[in-house]
């Protein structure tokens, strides 16, 4: 019996009416959407911003995010025409980049054998 007094409780337009009242909660997918718009905008605003073109559209930028300073080694296209950094890329801290720099050479030399 305690389940049929369950269905006719939960069947009640009362119970419904609950969570209308409340606000609901900001999705994960909105903060995130938010994140990179804004570095987007920056990007795109960079009229100061350091480029060097690699091949077509793959570039090679100096930008900041959060306050440092970064090597963004990217793939970028174009749209309504801006160019607009890709999802195909990476963004190296100065220590990450400086690393590269002292491996550069021995990769080179994996590579070429």
């Amino acid at each position: 019996m305690p389940k049929t007094k369950k269905k006719q409780q939960a069947s009640s337009s009362e119970s419904d009416s609950g969570p209308e009242d409340r606000n609901p909660p900001a999705s994960k997918k909105a903060k995130e959407s938010a994140g990179p718009k804004s570095s987007a905008a920056g990007d795109s605003g960079g009229d100061g911003a350091t480029t060097w073109t690699l091949e077509g559209l793959r570039q090679v930028r100096i930008n900041e995010f959060r306050g440092r300073k970064m090597v963004d080694i990217r793939e970028f296209y174009e749209k309504n025409g801006e160019t607009l950094p890709g999802k195909k890329g990476i963004s190296l801290s100065i220590k990450q980049w400086k690393k590269l720099l002292e491996v550069a050479e021995e990769v080179t030399r994996a590579v070429e054998n």
